[in-house]
């Protein structure tokens, strides 16, 4: 029997697995020389830092791209919008690979990858408003997240594998295989929305894009959502990328940043899954927000300070497990409280905070490297300082009244 006036449909589980797919090949493709940085440097004879580039250009062209794909996808919807991140992804992934010998070619490859990012990861609040009533977005948006850390896993784990089976020329065939494939799955089994909107009426109503874009930037909330995304996303980067030269003066080997590093994602990977559910569970979102920013200070310090390895592993998966689950509900807040701004917008300014932030504690972090060690215990505690103001404006937020207004079961409906 129908309660309240909507209906929710079973095929959305199918949307969500095949826009999974495209995240995570998308993320696979950007982490893919990350790992196997001194074997690239080798094979192509080029420095550091241009193997370095193959990542970094992923945060520069998003920064680029990352309105117009909102635009695209707030305009023609996720079908055309994920589509073209999806195809830019396996076509430029394929001739990756066929022209994997030459790193002026895998560059371009690599760019053309990074313009399709925005319009793949752009689009996760969408997916979920589209096709998911209120109480279950965040565990969509929790999904959607939990693929983007399923493909830096991946990423991570078999691309040294596949170099030393094969090639790295082979390595990268058969990546761009796998994105081309993934880009045909999402054209074939995608929809745009279902047959009537999976919540009460007027709420799927949204704004064009540049009111939208308007509206949200006088969002006070909002405002402040995007000052927290721009200090947690921009540390988490940051750190993943120095996390060798973090723990290294301390007396920790490659190999033990490496599994640290990996221990991070997998927390995060399990953070996903536990708490968006909650918050839908709940009805709430700020409560599990600042509980999420609260174990990421505690993380980041265990990350500065820890001296014994376990504890450094402990608090190197209570950092992932915590702050990489707060994306998913700070997206799915945001999108809430910037109602009736387009989801693409509000999840696009969001993620393009975080990028900005990574460039810049990236390089800052770098340029702050103290003798004699080049320790980076001054940025690490800069970054805590930093999530600390951030966990103080999460308390300032207020609560999302969608969740509240919206948690009673709709009728569940068969596959069309």
């Amino acid at each position: 029997m129908e309660q309240t006036g909507f209906k929710v449909y079973g095929y959305r589980w199918v949307v969500l697995i095949v826009y999974m797919l495209v995240v995570a090949i998308n993320q696979l493709m950007w982490i893919t020389f990350a790992p196997i940085t001194s074997d690239a440097t080798q094979f192509y004879g080029v420095s550091d830092l241009s193997i370095g580039l193959l990542s970094m250009s992923f945060m520069i062209v998003y920064i680029i791209v990352s309105f117009p794909a909102s635009w695209v996808i707030d305009t023609y919807g996720i079908r055309v919008g994920v589509g073209i991140g999806a195809a830019l992804t396996g076509v430029f992934g394929l001739l990756r690979g066929i022209l994997g010998a030459d790193y002026n070619w895998v560059l371009v490859s690599q760019i053309g990858i990074a313009i399709g990012q925005p319009f793949v990861l752009n689009a996760l609040t969408t997916v979920a408003a589209r096709w998911f009533p209120v109480r279950e977005r965040a565990t969509a948006a929790g999904m959607g997240s939990l693929a983007m850390y399923v493909g830096i896993v991946a990423g991570l784990a078999l691309t040294p594998y596949l170099i030393l089976e094969h090639s790295i020329v082979d390595m990268l065939i058969v990546y761009g295989a796998v994105a081309l494939v993934s880009a045909l799955v999402f054209v074939a089994f995608s929809r745009e929305q279902p047959p009537t909107p999976p919540c009460p009426p007027g709420m799927e109503v949204r704004s064009l894009v540049l009111d939208g874009l308007k509206d949200a930037l006088r969002n006070k909330n909002f405002l402040f959502l995007m000052a927290i995304f721009f200090v947690g996303l921009g540390a988490f980067n940051a750190v993943t990328t120095w996390i060798e030269n973090i723990v290294a003066p301390r007396g920790f080997s490659s190999t033990q940043a490496g599994i640290i590093g990996g221990l991070m994602i997998v927390g995060g990977v399990v953070g996903a899954l536990i708490l968006p559910t909650l918050s839908d569970r709940y009805h709430r979102r700020k409560p599990f927000i600042v509980i999420a920013l609260t174990g990421a200070v505690i993380g980041m310090a265990g990350i500065t300070y820890a001296t014994g390895y376990w504890l450094l592993l402990l608090a190197a998966f209570a950092l992932g497990f915590f702050l990489l689950s707060s994306g998913p509900i700070g997206f799915t807040y945001g999108a809430e409280v910037t109602y009736p701004t387009p989801e693409g917008t509000s999840n696009g300014l969001l993620l393009m905070m975080g990028q900005i932030s990574g460039i810049i504690f990236i390089f800052g972090m770098n340029a702050l490297e103290m003798p004699p060690d080049n320790s980076m215990t001054l940025s690490m505690v800069i970054l805590i300082v930093l999530m600390a103001l951030s966990l103080v404006l999460s308390g300032m937020l207020k609560e999302s009244k969608a969740p509240l207004a919206a948690g009673e079961p709709a009728e569940a409906v068969p596959d069309n």
